[in-house]
């Protein structure tokens, strides 16, 4: 009893601050949203496991999809934080930029938590093009593929879509294969492939 008088407590204090509740629940929700995906995780999963009411969770979020949006814009705000951060540290060289942003990424993939990317599972999961995840997630993979291609023109392609869309391909098959393989399987080599492409495509 006095272990659920404190259960209690705890939420009660979280529902009197919005903003702190609004925070765990989203941290929540974005850990349950990745490993287990977006559609089979309830609400009531969510304020359960963040310790609040759901009442909290509905006036920080107007519904279980503006919370999925709400997940991938952070997502995607981490992403391209790990993506300046790369191009950041060579500057001038979108090669390197790109080689390191994968290798990175190839690392990842061999995570025992690995999951893929969370943009690119909630666009299989909401083939809808009005749903507020989907849209999310096709602006993110919209401007990957818009820097990819303007890095392929830095880096004097003759054919720069062709290279940045080549690129963004195989980025796309090392978060699946991430997946699907594992430790030692064919993601770990993603930097390793763009390299060769990268090559081909500038010695023509």
């Amino acid at each position: 009893m006095a272990h659920d008088n404190k259960i209690e407590g705890h939420k009660a204090e979280r529902d009197r601050h919005p903003a702190a509740a609004a925070e765990k629940i989203l941290d929540v929700a974005r850990d349950l949203f990745y490993r287990q995906g977006i559609r089979a995780i309830g609400v009531d999963e969510i304020v359960r496991t963040a310790g609040v009411a759901k009442p909290s969770l509905y006036r920080a979020f107007s519904s279980k999809d503006e919370l999925a949006a709400s997940y991938l814009r952070r997502y995607d705000r981490e992403f391209w934080e790990r993506f300046d951060e790369v191009v950041a540290a060579h500057p001038g060289d979108p090669r390197a930029q790109i080689l390191a942003f994968l290798t990175r990424a190839g690392k990842r993939t061999q995570t025992p938590s690995y999951r893929g990317c969370g943009m690119t599972n909630a666009a299989v999961e909401y083939p809808e093009p009005d749903h507020p995840a989907r849209k999310v997630s096709e602006d993110n993979k919209r401007e990957l593929r818009r820097r990819l291609r303007a890095m392929a023109v830095e880096m004097g392609a003759a054919d720069a879509d062709t290279l940045g869309d080549g690129l963004l391909l195989l980025i796309e098959g090392a978060y699946i294969s991430g997946q699907l393989f594992g430790p030692g399987g064919p993601a770990q080599s993603v930097a390793r492939n763009a390299e060769l492409l990268i090559g081909a495509s500038l010695a023509k």
